[in-house]
């Protein structure tokens, strides 16, 4: 249950107010900002909330599973702070957002009315819709280990123990030549067969997008022209001359682990697993007796 300084909710039942609402975002790299709905500057516990950032927010309801059902932020890059690159780089991509309902004319009478994580965000021209995900929202994500032929874990973690520092995973790289918006020529790694760096990481060192990440859609080696196709187009246009580091994929199958890693013993999937084909067998005739009264399938 919520405290309401006695003082706020004197002005509530007054029926005059001097409310507005202010967000503070909290990015994954520690950078916190904050914006308000109100025409002035706030601050709200040593954060500066900034005013005509065309910050505003839909209603937020809770369903019975406790999801947050149609909670959005929107907004204009019109603020030097909010700018396009950031949000197109992924750096807003799940930070923390706490919403305060303040009293503009006593910023000590605040209440926090909700916490959540920032989801899916559209953007159209300047403007912008966040997509605001409640608290409770962990809880409906899958969670635990599964059972599946594949590998559970990610390469390079502490489960799987693979070395990607390695000169063996890990190579240097320039874009020699740009064919696409996430689509590009490179040097720096011949000698390696197509797809060893299919669903890798790509780290940009130099250009527009030096430190910023992103993985590899596929790794294609035609007439000894090295491409890179990534999974979207980066927040800065890529240019002839960008450097990057590029680390070795996995697919997660058994055979790509003792093949590519030689890392069987930390394999953490069940490559004997049956798969949906068994479920839906049945014996056939003139099936050999597996010495127990049924039927091989």
């Amino acid at each position: 249950m919520r405290s309401i300084p006695s003082a706020l909710q004197a002005k509530l039942d007054s029926g005059a107010t001097t409310l507005a609402r202010c967000w503070i975002v909290t990015r994954r790299d520690g950078v916190v900002l904050g914006f308000t709905d109100h025409d002035r500057d706030l601050t709200i516990g040593g954060v500066l909330c900034r005013a005509a950032t065309g910050f505003t927010a839909s209603e937020a309801t809770s369903r019975f599973d406790l999801a947050v059902d149609g909670g959005e932020i929107s907004g204009a890059f019109s603020d030097d702070s909010l700018s396009e690159a950031d949000l197109a780089a992924g750096r807003y991509d799940a930070a923390g957002v706490a919403t305060w309902l303040v009293d503009w004319s006593d910023v000590s009478l605040r209440i926090l009315i909700a916490r959540g994580t920032i989801g899916e965000v559209r953007r159209e021209g300047a403007a912008f819709t966040a997509e605001l995900r409640g608290l409770a929202d962990a809880l409906a994500q899958d969670s635990g280990r599964l059972f599946t032929a594949r590998c559970g874990v990610d390469l390079g973690d502490g489960k799987c123990r693979v070395d990607l520092a390695s000169s063996a995973f890990r190579r240097s790289g320039t874009v020699t030549a740009v064919e696409g918006t996430s689509i590009v020529a490179v040097s720096g790694l011949s000698g390696l067969a197509a797809g060893w760096f299919t669903a890798g990481r790509l780290n940009w060192t130099g250009g527009a997008n030096a430190g910023l990440a992103i993985e590899v859609k596929q790794h294609r080696v035609v007439a000894g022209v090295v491409r890179l196709s990534l999974w979207r187009a980066m927040a800065e246009p890529i240019a002839i001359g960008d450097s990057f580091v590029v680390t070795a994929g996995c697919d997660k199958s058994f055979t790509t682990c003792r093949d590519r890693f030689a890392n069987t013993s930390n394999f953490r999937g069940f490559p004997q697993i049956p798969g949906n084909d068994f479920v839906v067998s049945y014996p056939l005739p003139g099936s050999p007796d597996n010495g127990n009264g049924s039927k091989a399938l």
